[in-house]
């Protein structure tokens, strides 16, 4: 997928939620999804997608789930989750120390985001394989964008031209993202997102178009939604 060959992809998957939004006794990454799990349907996908030389997957130490899924042909690499989001990355990235290269790409994904289409991850890495920096899967915002103050009223209204959904997965090299995480944490940031990080640096990230069908399952409902759009992907593919 990179044209130099000398440039290694390597994924990071952060898996340690406890989905407690989902009020199930497992937590939303093993969750049943069309017969499959939902984080095996995303490992699945993200091998498909980038071949990578490996995937690290930061899970919780008691996690007792992950050892019963169905895992891609591939090497995986387990590593402890964190407390944030952002801490099961940086633990990932760690867990690279002495594999990957300073220039190697790092794709970063959610585990609940199961749908995430082959073709998008292609056009992802052939985009930022132009790009220095890197960047990320997104979605221009199609909805009047509203800004409240506390008390939820309204404020103003936004220009939407200006505003995207960020996605995952979210493509930096090695060492700048581990560079940037590490100085948000020092700081005291709180970074929802890789890009974020990035974007502190001074960086800024190219967005790539992506598919609206890249839910992340977060709400009961949403396992439904994901449900629908793998079964019309299949149908779309057939």
């Amino acid at each position: 997928m990179n044209n130099d060959t000398t440039v290694q992809h390597w994924v990071v998957v952060p898996a340690a939620g406890t989905g407690r939004r989902m009020l199930s006794r497992i937590p939303k990454q093993y969750l049943d999804l069309n017969g499959v799990p939902v984080l095996s349907r995303t490992l699945q996908r993200l091998h498909d997608g980038i071949q990578p030389a490996a995937i690290v997957v930061a899970i919780r130490d008691d996690d007792s789930e992950w050892p019963k899924i169905k895992k891609p042909d591939c090497r995986i690499v387990l590593t402890d989750g964190g407390r944030e989001r952002s801490d099961s990355v940086l633990n990932g990235l760690r867990a690279l120390n002495g594999l990957a290269a300073d220039d190697d790409w790092i794709w970063v994904h959610d585990a609940a985001r199961p749908c995430v289409r082959v073709d998008d991850l292609k056009k992802l890495s052939q985009e930022v394989d132009k790009h220095e920096t890197g960047g990320l899967l997104a979605l221009r915002a199609t909805d009047t964008m509203k800004q409240v103050d506390d008390h939820n009223q309204c404020v103003a209204t936004i220009n939407r031209k200006t505003l995207w959904r960020a996605l995952t997965p979210q493509v930096f090299r090695y060492s700048v993202l581990l560079d940037a995480l590490e100085k948000a944490l020092n700081a005291g940031y709180k970074v929802t997102d890789e890009s974020q990080a990035i974007e502190l640096l001074g960086l800024q990230p190219c967005l790539v178009e992506g598919h609206e069908d890249n839910i992340k399952i977060t709400q009961q409902g949403d396992l439904d939604i994901a449900a629908l759009y793998l079964r019309r992907q299949a149908t779309e593919r057939g």
